[in-house]
């Protein structure tokens, strides 16, 4: 098995010890994003639609840059930190969506990096 990571500057850098992506056997599997604006390394303000917006975005970037697509996405897992927020990212991820949705899971944790509410992570198929 051969496997490419992926990097890119249209997502925030990683702040761990791991990759934005890993390329291997014709899928992409991106790592977890949050609401962080890649310009300036900060937690995007506002509601909770915002930080899922700015989170969707960064996962969207890191796919394309892997050679792929929301649209091509299989799996995506939602961690939220409340889940009574589900319903307003829902709304939001409806929107990136729309048509022939990935299977998902959502999943409610303790917390997440730099007090995000929203971690999103996907694999997808790579074009």
């Amino acid at each position: 098995m051969s496997k490419e990571i992926v990097s890119t500057e249209d997502a925030p850098a990683a702040i761990g010890p791991y990759s934005q992506a890993v390329v291997a056997n014709g899928f992409v599997y991106a790592s977890g994003q949050i609401g962080i604006i890649p310009a300036t390394g900060r937690l995007v303000e506002g509601d909770i639609a915002a930080e899922a917006r700015q989170a969707l975005d960064n996962i969207e970037a890191v796919l394309k840059a892997g050679g792929s697509s929301l649209q091509k996405a299989v799996k995506v897992t939602v961690y939220l930190t409340d889940v009574n927020d589900f319903a307003d990212v829902n709304a939001v991820y409806m929107k990136y969506f729309s048509e022939t949705p990935p299977a998902r899971a959502c999943v409610g944790v303790a917390a997440l990096p730099l007090n995000a509410r929203v971690e999103i992570e996907a694999v997808a198929v790579q074009d």
